[in-house]
């Protein structure tokens, strides 16, 4: 097969007259082009530099880089203004064939969305860094469990409803952001059309630093973020991250999913300064998930670990920290397999609100809670569970069950009136060998029929 013929750029005139080619052949930037309108690749046309420090497009009046079918942009800094979408696919194609991104430095998003009448689309991102962007004015939006999410500043979206359709994606060596310079919005938002058809079955996804923010006002309770977002439709084998991911605002969640992950490894820490904002919630299906470094939340309401709906098989955490009233390290309300932390579980905070399901409530900053319908096979925490807040407790079963569990360490509660350990159904949770002490308030509180209260003892 022939290659695609070479075109060099040197001008915005070579760049328009390149693009009114009837062949397909490749754009080779040389220098910089400042353009003050879109342009758009048609079907089998790539765009590349020789460099990315030096090759660079400049969009100054809206959107960037429009793909239509087997396009590919590589070796670039392409930079729109914030709230544009610097790369975006121009859809009406059944079959959209291979698009590739790779070594690109962005400011803006890149928007890859297939709507109706696409049904096929092979998606392959390496190397891209998004410096800048903002992403929230955009109204596709997933709505579930009473809430809208954000956009990305990667967005990869199938958005039709067709069951047949499909974008089969690898996503690796992303990041976004920077520390203290989030993009606004979500960061890495992956998401199918629904549960029912759309879909998106993403190989992998690798990223470095992540660091995004919504932005959203206090209080807000319909709209969520996250850090890394895999949304209903989408299934992934793997999501890796080298780099902390971080969040700054209301609701952002730092790692969520409403979708299936087999394998999600997070090799630097997981991070949250904003109000509810959890470092790992899980709505959809997650077979292993693994967190080697610190969780750690700083905002009212923001909890470490939530398992609202789906399951996770299998789940390890180094540590999980949490600084604000209602701020719980692990909540289960769902059955899971087995959890093992390896250091210790400690809060900070008392009551206070917080997100749960599209509606705000006042929750206690437990260290470890399970809720009526959740089960959790296997507990190990090879540390502590520590609280620090009044009217919280440590250890909390209440309707929820344990089947084997095994606290190497203490269980603390510092605050006044908190308990170290309450549990309303004791028959099916084992509490041998557990070493409980509150100071302040009640070591032990078991409700089976009979509430047994050890002021100030060790259990």
């Amino acid at each position: 097969m022939n290659q695609p013929a070479s075109v060099p750029i040197a001008s915005l005139t070579d760049l328009v007259a390149a693009l009114s080619q009837a062949q397909p052949c490749t754009l080779e930037l040389n220098t910089s082009v400042a353009c003050p309108f879109a342009i758009t690749l048609p079907p089998g046309f790539a765009l590349t530099g020789k460099d990315k420090d030096t090759c660079i497009l400049v969009f100054g009046n809206g959107d960037g880089i429009g793909l239509t079918a087997n396009n590919r942009v590589a070796n670039l800094s392409v930079i729109a203004t914030p709230a544009a979408r610097a790369i975006f696919t121009q859809t009406g194609f059944a079959d959209m064939g291979e698009i590739t991104l790779e070594d690109l430095s962005v400011t803006g998003q890149v928007s890859i969305i297939t709507r109706g009448g696409t049904r096929s689309l092979k998606l392959r991102v390496d190397k891209l860094h998004i410096g800048s962007c903002d992403s929230r004015r955009y109204s596709e939006q997933p709505q579930k469990y009473g809430v809208n999410v954000y956009q990305g500043a990667l967005t990869v979206y199938n958005f039709s409803g067709d069951a047949q359709s499909n974008i089969h994606a690898s996503l690796t060596n992303i990041s976004v952001g920077a520390r203290n310079a989030p993009v606004l919005g979500s960061g890495i938002f992956v998401s199918g059309f629904g549960d029912q058809g759309g879909w998106v079955q993403l190989d992998r996804l690798t990223t470095g630093a992540v660091y995004s923010c919504g932005m959203l006002p206090y209080g807000t309770a319909d709209i969520i973020t996250a850090g890394v977002f895999i949304v209903y439709g989408a299934s992934a084998k793997l999501v890796e991250h080298f780099g902390e991911v971080v969040t700054y605002g209301v609701n952002d969640m730092v790692l969520d999913t409403w979708g299936t992950v087999e394998t999600w490894l997070a090799h630097a820490p997981v991070v949250s300064y904003g109000p509810s904002g959890i470092g790992f919630v899980n709505f959809g299906t997650v077979h292993d998930f693994v967190a080697e470094r610190e969780i750690i939340t700083h905002g009212l309401g923001a909890r470490g670990f939530n398992q609202y709906d789906g399951t996770v098989k299998s789940i390890r955490f180094k540590s999980i920290e949490t600084f604000g009233d209602g701020s719980i390290g692990i909540q289960v309300s769902k059955p899971v397999g087995s959890i093992l932390v390896d250091e210790s579980i400690v809060t900070h905070g008392s009551v206070g609100n917080t997100l749960v399901k599209g509606v705000n409530m006042q929750l206690p900053a437990e260290a470890f809670s399970v809720k009526p319908g959740g089960s959790v096979a296997t507990l190990t925490v090879k540390g502590d569970l520590v609280t620090h807040g009044a009217n919280v407790a440590t250890y909390a079963v209440e309707g929820g069950k344990v089947s084997a569990l095994d606290i190497q360490g203490r269980v603390l509660a510092h605050g006044q009136n908190s308990s170290a350990v309450l549990v309303t159904n004791r028959g099916s949770t084992p509490l041998t060998n557990v070493r409980a002490s509150a100071p302040a308030g009640k070591a032990l509180v078991v409700d089976d029929g009979e509430v047994t209260d050890r002021t100030g003892l060790s259990v």
